[in-house]
């Protein structure tokens, strides 16, 4: 990726609903030229897509909670995608190294939930142990930047 394309997605990671007339006044392109650039960026995977933040409290996700899963033997990212993705709690899963095999985000509407959420994760024959850790207060919450786009 270019300098010119990194200015462009860190202006996308600040904004992404910026017009490409507003990322080009800013970058010294013109909208069509941000356009292709986006498009190209996009076909190469190097922007996976565009995304809305929302107050997790307005979805009724009143409780946040990461669970690191301690798998037995050796199971690969896509099992645990297969066993994972039908929890419609888990809004994010991370393979991570250290003692666990991988770290689970779940935003639930209550403890309840939560707890709902926990046993089906253990229940699939690969969990050996988790060990969850409930949020109490996002201190910093703001888009990944990548140390390319810093200076955009």
């Amino acid at each position: 990726m270019d300098a010119l394309n990194r200015r462009i997605v860190g202006h996308l990671l600040r904004d992404g609903r910026a017009t490409y007339a507003d990322i080009g006044a800013d970058v010294g392109l013109s909208a069509p030229a941000v356009k292709r650039r986006v498009d190209v960026m996009l076909a190469r995977g190097e922007i996976t897509g565009f995304t809305v933040r929302v107050a997790p409290e307005e979805l009724g996700w009143g409780v946040e909670a990461y669970v690191e899963l301690f798998c037995r033997g050796n199971v690969s990212p896509a099992t645990l995608r297969r066993d994972l993705a039908t929890i419609p709690e888990i809004v994010r899963v991370d393979t991570v190294t250290g003692e666990a095999d991988a770290m689970v985000q779940i935003m639930a509407g209550n403890m309840g939930d939560v707890e709902r959420t926990v046993e089906a994760i253990r229940a699939s024959a690969r969990v050996d142990k988790t060990r969850t850790s409930l949020v109490m207060t996002r201190v910093i919450d703001r888009p990944a930047r990548s140390s390319s786009a810093e200076g955009a």
